[in-house]
This record gives structure tokens, C-alpha cells and sequence, in this order.
């Protein structure tokens, strides 16, 4: 098991550099001056463009400026956005409420995903079941923005149980409706995709063979089904957490939470460049530890699955 974690510390190396080239390569390799559109409609300042440019190592070659990137980001140091605030202090206010956002968001995938899904496929073609599938696939068909509206509107303002909009400090009950309507198009795949392998696996031959040596249908349920059904479940998840913690800009938009996506929007506007790669790659470090994690969850769930030689 060391051996293997090893292996895939040193493949994520290749994958980090790549990625971060590539991501910087794009932000600041494109055409414009990233200066000149910070002075807007009011004439450049050539002095204080030159010491800008300076500042943000713009005037070196750009294979310079990404090693200093990096250099900087092993030291800790994200550098500082074009406003003149460290990069590290806006990922310290944003990354948390993001993260509270996705967990709440993975919490509902998990538990409503996987038991409805379970329930379904156990019950093919039952009432129940069809039920779930036309649920799930007109959830599936709308889109997030109108999820949203709809929830904010009816839950938030009408009915006034929750706010309709986050506050500031974004504290736990109040990312609940927020975390709800992220959550509901991924539950719906969820359910769709625990049904499916549910299915496929109650017509597996250790199945039956559990069946036929008399062991209660709960046990083999929790032990057999279930348990084996949940490999290509883990594998979404683990794809669908890094997807919630940039791709909640809508979400994060319309009730107003100072999250990752909200933020990493406006500097994208702005041409925040540090801002927008420094985001990126705090993200692929999640993603790679998140994979890794994902890996190691298989042997856990699948004993025939191991990762010694």
C-alpha cells in the first residue's frame, strides 16, 4: 500500500507542473497588456505601468515569470492580486465557505443519491421506481439557474423559512437552501447511477450464491449489493466534489455567497491574473489528493481490489 501511494505522489509531480504551466500559460501568455486594462478609460501612466510590471514580474520572459510563480508557491506565497491584497488572504476568506457549501452539497448526493438509488434498483420497475426515474430526469433537464430561482423565490421569500440571500460571514444554516440546489442535479445522477449498478450486481453469481447459502436478504443487501455497487458512486463523487468547489459560481451568485466560484469569476472579469492561477491551483492540489483518496477507498470497498504489488 506505501509502495503504491508513493507511485502516485510521484505521478501527480508531472500532472501539477503541467497543469500550472498550462493554466499560466493562458492567463498570461494570451494577447493584452494586463496593466494597460487595470488604468480602464483614463490614460496610462507609463511610470506607474513600468513599476507594475515590475512588481508583477511582467517584464521578464515568461518562462521566468512562471518559475517565479512556482517558486513562490512552494514558499506559501500566492502573490498579490492587481488590487494590492495577498492572493493568500482571499483563498483564507473563500476557500472555507466553498468547502462548507460542497459539504453540505456531498452530504445530500451521498445520503439521498445512494439510498434512493438503492431503493430503486432493489424495486426495478416497480411504481417506485419509474417514479424515481421521470423525478430524476426532469431534474436533470433544468437547469441550476432556475433551480435556484425557484428555490430562493418560493422557500426564501414567500415562505420565509430561510433567507433568501447568504450573509456575509455565510454560517452553516444558512448554506443549507444554497447547498440543497447544488446538490439536486448531481442526487439525480447519483440515483440514476446507484440504480444501474445496483441492478447490475444483484445479477452477479456471488449474489446468488449469498441467496442460495440462506443469508437474509438485509445482510447481503448491505454487504454484497450495496457494497459492491458503490465503486462507479465513489468514482462521480470524488469528480463531483472538485466540480462543486469552482463550478458553484451560479449558485454562489444568486444567493450571494463570497465563495470560490463568485470570486473566481469577478477576478476573470477584472483580469486578475495571480488571482485566477493561484484559485486553479489550490484546486488541482485538491483534485489530486482527492483522486489518491478515491483510490485507496476502492480496496476498502472492493476486497478483491489491491494495490500491494
Amino acid at each position: 500500500m506505501f509502495g503504491y501511494i508513493l507511485r502516485r505522489l510521484l505521478q501527480a509531480i508531472p500532472v501539477f507542473f503541467g497543469t500550472t504551466f498550462l493554466i499560466y500559460f493562458m492567463v498570461f501568455a494570451m494577447p493584452g497588456d494586463p496593466v494597460v486594462a487595470l488604468f480602464g478609460q483614463h490614460g496610462v501612466n507609463e511610470a506607474v505601468a513600468a513599476q507594475l510590471r515590475a512588481q508583477y514580474h511582467l517584464d521578464q520572459p515568461f518562462i521566468i515569470q512562471y518559475f517565479i510563480y512556482i517558486g513562490g508557491i512552494f514558499r506559501g506565497d500566492f502573490g498579490v492580486s492587481f488590487s494590492g491584497q495577498p492572493v493568500s488572504e482571499i483563498l483564507l476568506s473563500t476557500f472555507p465557505v466553498t468547502l462548507r457549501l460542497a459539504t453540505i452539497a456531498l452530504f445530500l448526493e451521498m445520503v439521498l443519491g445512494i439510498t434512493i438509488g438503492l431503493i430503486s434498483g432493489l424495486r426495478k420497475g416497480k411504481l417506485f421506481d419509474s417514479s424515481t426515474l421521470v423525478v430524476s430526469l426532469i431534474l436533470i433537464s433544468l437547469p441550476i439557474f432556475v433551480i435556484a430561482f425557484v428555490a430562493q423565490l418560493v422557500i426564501g421569500i414567500n415562505l420565509g423559512w430561510v433567507r433568501p440571500t447568504v450573509s456575509g460571514t455565510a454560517p452553516w444554516n444558512e448554506l443549507i437552501l444554497p447547498g440543497i440546489v447544488l446538490a439536486t442535479v448531481s442526487v439525480a445522477y447519483i440515483i440514476r447511477l446507484t440504480r444501474e449498478s445496483v441492478i447490475e450486481t444483484r445479477g452477479q453469481d456471488f449474489v446468488r450464491t449469498a441467496y442460495s447459502k440462506g443469508l437474509t436478504s438485509g445482510r447481503i443487501v448491505r454487504v454484497h449489493i450495496l457494497r459492491n455497487s458503490l465503486i462507479p458512486v465513489v468514482t462521480f463523487l470524488a469528480v463531483d466534489f472538485g466540480v462543486l468547489m469552482v463550478g458553484a459560481t451560479v449558485t454562489e451568485g444568486i444567493f450571494n455567497i463570497p465563495g470560490v466560484g463568485r470570486t473566481l469569476y469577478q477576478a476573470i472579469i477584472r483580469g486578475e491574473g495571480p488571482t485566477v492561477v493561484s484559485f486553479v491551483t489550490v484546486m488541482v492540489i485538491i483534485y489530486l489528493v482527492v483522486n489518491l483518496l478515491t483510490d485507496l477507498l476502492y480496496a476498502a470497498l472492493d476486497p478483491r481490489i489491491r494495490y500491494g504489488k
